[in-house]
């Protein structure tokens, strides 16, 4: 294998696979990415067999392609290598003894390389049928669900997020059993079959650092243990998590006692700055109390002080509500709203509280209150 590459152009893509390594280092093998010229291109794979991660850089974005060819090469050293090189042609070539010989204008280097033939079959397979979304629109739903999933491995489904597929809906849920959030999706066409999965949260959580902020399309090819998702030049593959994910239809209620307005700003700025006076121990508790078209939010850490803050609030009816939660909780299913204006729906104060966009329907969180008072 010998080639000559613009060092820009390999370091954007050893960005990518670079992801795909493991850290845990129980198979040297895993640490490694494995380079393969073609005449087309190269191709660059990493995989910790709990995700695989595949690029390609075309050709024409190759100054010259001499001989091709595969190695593997350990990856952290290559990437860091590649990294602090100078933005120039960078001459890559496998040499006699299993080396990598890696050269610029005043540097070089020698790898050693691993044998090609241990390094793992990525599964990178394609069905016929690909779920279709726009990246953007990918990244929002995870950026707006992730944060509900659990980090505790006591419940490994509810540290992924739930992706259930029916007909042209997709609707994605993430709970830890305190919070949970929900955004639905329609699709642009109708799924072949109905699925149900839960994918790791820190996998899509890493799929979505490779995705840019464009409207290009994601395809999401579903099998029985793994999905595989292809956009660009890149194509990752992330094990699912098996079991069944809790039914969570039946904590939404249909009705609610009262219904308020408020204005995103009003509302996030307050409870930050309430949250100065909370402490983990306490589960970070902040208090809310109506009155009239007035809402109290308040906290105090009795050794250091307390903290009081009023914020406008529009009812749909003249009952008040006197409730507690949790200030990062509640901050965080605010913050994904991205809305102007938020509305907050009670039914009394040990049920939970139900956070949503004024103009849609289409994103849900639900947060479990403090019981305080």
């Amino acid at each position: 294998m010998k080639l000559e590459i613009k060092q820009n152009v390999l370091l954007e893509h050893l960005n990518y696979v670079i992801r795909g390594i493991s850290t845990k280092n129980l198979r040297p093998i895993l640490n490694c990415i494995k380079f393969e010229l073609t005449d087309e291109g190269l191709y660059l794979m990493s995989t910790d067999s709990e995700i695989s991660i595949k690029t390609f850089i075309d050709k024409k974005d190759i100054n010259k392609i001499d001989t091709t060819g595969e190695i593997v090469v350990s990856g952290r050293y290559i990437y860091e290598i590649i990294r602090k090189l100078p933005d120039e042609t960078i001459n890559l070539e496998e040499v006699i003894d299993s080396k990598l010989y890696i050269t610029t204008n005043n540097s070089s280097f020698t790898l050693n390389c691993s044998n090609v033939n241990e390094f793992p079959d990525l599964e990178l397979e394609f069905n016929q049928n690909p779920i279709i979304l726009n990246q953007k629109l990918f990244k929002t739903i995870i950026n707006q669900t992730s944060f509900a999933t659990s980090t505790s491995e006591t419940r490994p489904v509810l540290t992924g997020i739930n992706f259930k597929i029916e007909g042209n809906t997709l609707e994605c849920t993430a709970t830890d059993s305190y919070r949970l959030a929900v955004k639905k999706i329609t699709l642009e066409s109708n799924a072949v079959e109905n699925s149900n999965i839960i994918i790791p949260t820190k996998n899509l959580n890493e799929l979505v650092k490779l995705m840019n902020e464009d409207e290009e399309e994601l395809e999401m090819h579903i099998f029985a243990n793994k999905v595989v998702f292809k956009f660009g030049q890149i194509t990752m593959m992330t094990r699912l998590i098996s079991g069944t994910y809790p039914d969570t239809s039946k904590l939404i209620p249909e009705t609610y006692e009262l219904t308020m307005k408020v204005k995103y700003d009003d509302l996030y700025s307050a409870i930050d700055r309430a949250s100065l006076l909370t402490n983990e121990s306490d589960k970070n508790t902040i208090k809310f109390e109506t009155t009239n078209d007035t809402a109290i939010i308040s906290s105090n850490i009795p050794e250091i002080g307390n903290v009081e803050e009023k914020i406008t609030v529009e009812k749909d009816n003249d009952s008040e509500i006197k409730i507690a939660f949790n200030s990062k909780f509640m901050m965080d299913a605010v913050k994904s709203l991205e809305s102007e204006e938020i509305e907050l729906m009670f039914n009394g104060e040990i049920k939970p509280i139900i956070l949503k966009n004024v103009e849609s329907d289409d994103l849900i969180q639900l947060i479990l209150p403090i019981r305080t008072y």
